[in-house]
């Protein structure tokens, strides 16, 4: 395919384009269960929450009640970009010197749990702008729980890797083993229960889940494992809506969801990217490959030095922000040489995931990011709820000083971090991935293709993708030490080869071997038509109408 810009990028799925209404996520039958809301009435928001709620239940590996998240909306009727920080606290007891005395963080478990905090946001949003009621907007996702659906290969080889630990608890053993053996490919995959919470849900609001008998079931479950999460912990919270951050890229306006998410790095990124001239450096070229390793470099030491809760820590958000500081930051990166030692800069003071999109023929966009952390979380179902725990408290730092170091009541540090784009105060484009600290580079790909190289949605999510790894020690310093740099093996050897000479340590990965699972909505600036590309590494789909 022929881009405006004459760049050439493959795509082997056409972009999916509809006038009414587009939904593109990590599974077919979660984009379809929005398609259906927006054809019930629904808007994108009604259609956003259908599919968050579907996805919890066919990719169960990555997002669902027992998680948080955030959304980001674009309202066409006022033009203004709203926030939901959807992202649940540690629980009371869970303090520093607690974990210390019994071997750090648990990867799995009970004590890995955080409180969720998904429920409440996607209540929040629905209040302000759903117009369908909750029982519509979850149906597609009850009949999903209710009637089954066929797992996937990718699923049923996640579930294969969990087997023994859902084989060890008679909740989860029920429902994601087959009495205690592998569910196999096409077979069919129920959770009866979690439809039955989601019904509770749908018909009683938050008041059910955070105080009531949901909370009280959670609670004693946690209390017989061993765990710290009380249903006071849950009765306490409450998602709430947040001032979204952004900058101006080439005319573009970058919207990103502010701290204690990670996005003020994408708008870093694109901060010191915009002073260069990427047409003049090409795509997907070892100079311009090389420039964003080394932005990306730069941004993720800041937020190493300092990001975290800011209800907690003060962060110079607006001096990471300003274009004077990008300016600065850009006298730091050697063309021809890949950094190793990158310490924060001093700007001046004033996880698997899932991601998913959503448009209307309203003009309305939503993005979201929902996640339970690693791959099926805590790897515990709450009792007779359904609902798969997140392992969330696995992001803690336990290093006393450090600005992501554990606090009861605080908000961790979070990767998830949805964008949207606008022009002239219009909507334009909406993106995002899962993929832990792949996110924002990823992120980073997908807007300088489709900006900057004018790609199709389906051609930005195909294209050969990249990532730089973080030095395993980073956890204990504010700085990025690494130059080992993942390419796809569609990269052509030239700029393999180049990069190398730059000092980048290259792992070579498969042709479709590529962190994360892209999804991209852009709207077209004339005729409104909405235009969709869906990760092809995954099993992701756009689904239009």
């Amino acid at each position: 395919m022929q881009s405006p810009h004459g760049i050439t990028a493959s795509a082997f799925r056409p972009s999916v384009m509809g006038r009414n209404g587009i939904v593109t996520s990590g599974h077919a039958l979660a984009s379809q269960a929005g398609i259906q809301t927006m054809m019930a009435g629904g808007n994108a928001v009604d259609a956003a929450i259908a599919t968050a709620a579907a996805l919890g239940v066919v990719e169960p590996a990555g997002s669902g009640v027992g998680g948080d998240g955030f959304i980001l909306i674009y309202w066409a009727e006022t033009g203004q970009v709203a926030a939901v920080n959807a992202t649940g606290p540690a629980p009371r007891a869970a303090t520093r010197e607690t974990y210390l005395n019994t071997g750090g963080i648990p990867m799995k478990g009970m004590r890995s749990v955080s409180v969720p905090g998904l429920v409440d946001g996607w209540l929040l949003a629905h209040e302000r702008y759903g117009t369908l009621a909750l029982e519509k907007v979850f149906e597609p996702a009850v009949s999903l729980c209710e009637e089954g659906f066929p797992i996937s290969y990718r699923l049923a080889n996640g579930l294969r890797g969990e087997l023994t630990r859902f084989s060890s608890e008679p909740d989860s053993r029920a429902i994601f083993t087959k009495d205690g053996e592998p569910i196999a490919p096409g077979e069919l995959l129920n959770n009866k229960n979690l439809g039955a919470t989601l019904r509770k849900i749908a018909q009683a609001g938050r008041k059910v889940f955070y105080e009531g008998e949901i909370a009280k079931v959670i609670g004693e479950f946690s209390r017989h494992h061993d765990g710290l999460l009380t249903a006071d912990d849950l009765g306490n919270y409450h998602a709430h809506w947040a001032e979204p951050i952004h900058v101006n890229y080439r005319g573009y306006e970058v919207y990103e969801m502010p701290p204690n998410s990670s996005g003020h790095i994408l708008l870093q990124e694109l901060n010191i990217v915009e002073l260069f001239n990427m047409q003049e450096l090409g795509c997907n070229t070892a100079e311009s490959v090389h420039l964003m390793v080394e932005a990306k470099k730069l941004a993720f030491a800041d937020r190493e030095k300092y990001m975290a809760d800011p209800g907690w820590v003060d962060i110079p958000l607006e001096g990471m922000l300003s274009k004077t500081y990008a300016a600065e930051q850009l006298e730091r990166i050697k063309r021809d040489t890949a950094a190793i030692d990158v310490p924060a800069g001093g700007p001046e003071a004033h996880e698997d995931t899932t991601c998913f999109c959503t448009a209307d023929r309203a003009g309305n966009l939503v993005c979201v990011l929902q996640s339970i952390q690693s791959g099926f979380g805590s790897s515990l179902i709450a009792g007779d709820t359904g609902i798969l725990l997140n392992n969330r408290m696995t992001y803690w730092h336990l290093e006393e000083g450090h600005p992501n170091c554990l606090m009861p009541g605080k908000r961790v540090r979070h990767t998830m971090n949805p964008v949207i784009v606008t022009k002239d105060g219009k909507p334009l484009l909406a993106c995002g991935t899962p993929g832990a600290d792949t996110q924002v580079q990823t992120n980073l790909q997908l807007v300088t293709h489709i900006l900057d190289f004018g790609m199709t949605p389906q051609e930005a999510v195909a294209a050969p993708r990249w990532r730089s790894l973080q030095n395993p020690m980073e956890s204990t310093i504010p700085h990025v030490c690494s130059n080992h740099l993942q390419l796809e093996g569609r990269f052509p050897a030239e700029v393999q080869e180049s990069l190398a000479k730059k000092g980048h340590e290259l792992q070579i990965l498969n042709d479709w071997g590529g962190p994360g699972s892209a999804q991209v909505i852009t709207v077209h600036p004339d005729s409104g038509a909405l235009i969709g590309g869906s990760d092809p590494r995954t099993d992701g789909y756009a689904i239009s109408f």
